[in-house]
């Protein structure tokens, strides 16, 4: 049976996109510094992190992605149309908050990780990374821009890279990665909190729900599945296949970027680091050249897909939020709101990095509104997803739901953990 829509006919890697894309730009040049600082500050310890929170990732992902195919909407339109006005107006704003502060850190981050490679100044090269990202959102169109991001998630591969130039005692790792040596202590328990924070954060939603319907709206044929339940067979499959491999190679990375942190770093004494640069730097003498350019490089392509990515989001949430016409696809002018967001977002990030912010407060306070606004969001997100006037016969099934409620339930209990660690 013909779908209507030439969906089935794409090729492996076309398959791959919004799940693959979001789960690259979790690790961003913010998460590079805060698993840094867990792997350097415990070690070992701190690699179960990752494996715990997997599930707890793929399945939020799949029901954002579900909710953008099979509604057509993006998750702020979703909650606009079916909740109260000022759960949408605090949602909105405490993103756009911690998505700037977020393109601030990355922003620094980069043109700190690149000084240490050619010198020079960084702030300059922080303000060229700016303006390269949003030019190629403004004037790159959707079909070809989605591309360039998907290869930027090639530069995730450097942290594997630097994981084979150093020595790693396997049994070990594989012993502490089940049975860590788990602490009370408070800073134990903020760090994990921040892997948490770091790992499953509102963006990420908000994106992956409006990828799913920009690659709908730029497939001739292709309708929302509550419109077209035809299609539904091949799409939710591509998106579980998407979801699983792109927060697969998420979590694995950030399982490396720990791990070496741990091998290099907290093996010889360096327990106290503060940025994803401070973290390639102190590679240097303990790992060699290679491993330091390996990190470092890293730094800089992560950071190119992820602050797309986090002024995408923005900018999808506020579309939603006031029913403004949104696309990546669109030119400037056919979409004038949604661009002046990411235009906004990426220049507000950039005079936050001009100002000397404390890299340490930044990704703080950024992991501290992440993980309170991404409790009600995943709660409302579940809702929506088990909504018949929502999704009709595509609610999601009851193996998904008990996930999805599972992970909102533990990052819940995540952020009164951090709320009492203050």
């Amino acid at each position: 049976m013909k779908s209507g829509s030439r969906e089935e006919k794409t090729g492996c890697f076309d398959k791959l996109g919004p799940g693959l894309t979001t789960g690259a730009a979790d690790d961003d040049p913010s998460g590079i510094a805060t698993y840094s600082q867990a792997g350097a500050q415990f070690g070992f310890n701190m690699l179960w992190t990752v494996l715990f929170t997997y599930p707890l990732m793929v399945s939020i992902q799949i029901v954002s992605a579900h909710i953008g195919r099979v509604s057509g909407r993006g998750l702020a339109t979703n909650i606009r149309l079916y909740c109260p006005a000022p759960v949408l107006y605090g949602v909105i704003t405490l993103l756009l908050l911690a998505n700037t502060i977020n393109i601030a850190a990355d922003l620094t981050a980069m043109g700190e990780a690149l000084r240490l490679l050619i010198g020079g100044p960084a702030q300059l090269y922080a303000t060229g990374f700016g303006l390269l990202s949003l030019i190629s959102q403004v004037l790159i169109p959707y079909r070809y821009y989605v591309r360039l991001l998907k290869w930027l998630t090639l530069a995730l591969l450097a942290y594997f890279g630097v994981a084979l130039v150093v020595h790693i005692p396997w049994c070990e790792v594989a012993l502490r990665t089940v049975m860590p040596h788990l602490s009370w202590k408070g800073e134990y328990i903020t760090t994990v909190v921040a892997v948490f924070g770091t790992t499953i954060s509102p963006y990420l939603f908000f994106w992956q729900a409006s990828q799913e319907v920009e690659g709908q709206l730029a497939t001739p044929g292709a309708l929302p599945l509550i419109q077209a339940p035809e299609q539904a067979a091949v799409n939710l499959r591509r998106i579980k296949i998407d979801t699983y491999i792109g927060m697969g190679f998420s979590n694995v990375v950030a399982f490396f970027i720990i791990l070496t942190a741990a091998v290099t770093l907290n093996l010889h004494g360096l327990t106290d680091i503060q940025t994803s640069a401070e973290a390639a730097l102190a590679l240097r003498p303990v790992a060699g050249e290679f491993a330091f350019l390996l990190f470092s490089t890293g730094i800089l392509g992560t950071g190119l897909l992820a602050i797309p990515v986090l002024a995408g989001s923005s900018a999808y949430a506020m579309a939603g939020c006031f029913g403004w016409k949104n696309s990546l696809e669109r030119k400037f002018m056919e979409a004038k709101a949604f661009y002046s967001v990411v235009i906004v977002s990426t220049f507000a990030g950039m005079a936050l990095s001009f100002n000397k912010i404390d890299p340490i407060k930044a990704l703080y306070w950024s992991a501290v509104i992440n993980g309170v606004i991404s409790v009600p969001i995943m709660v409302v997100m579940m809702l929506l997803a088990s909504h018949k006037e929502v999704m009709g016969q595509f609610v999601i099934k009851p193996g998904l739901k008990i996930w999805g409620w599972l992970a909102s339930l533990i990052m819940g209990i995540a952020v009164f953990f951090m709320l009492i660690s203050f």
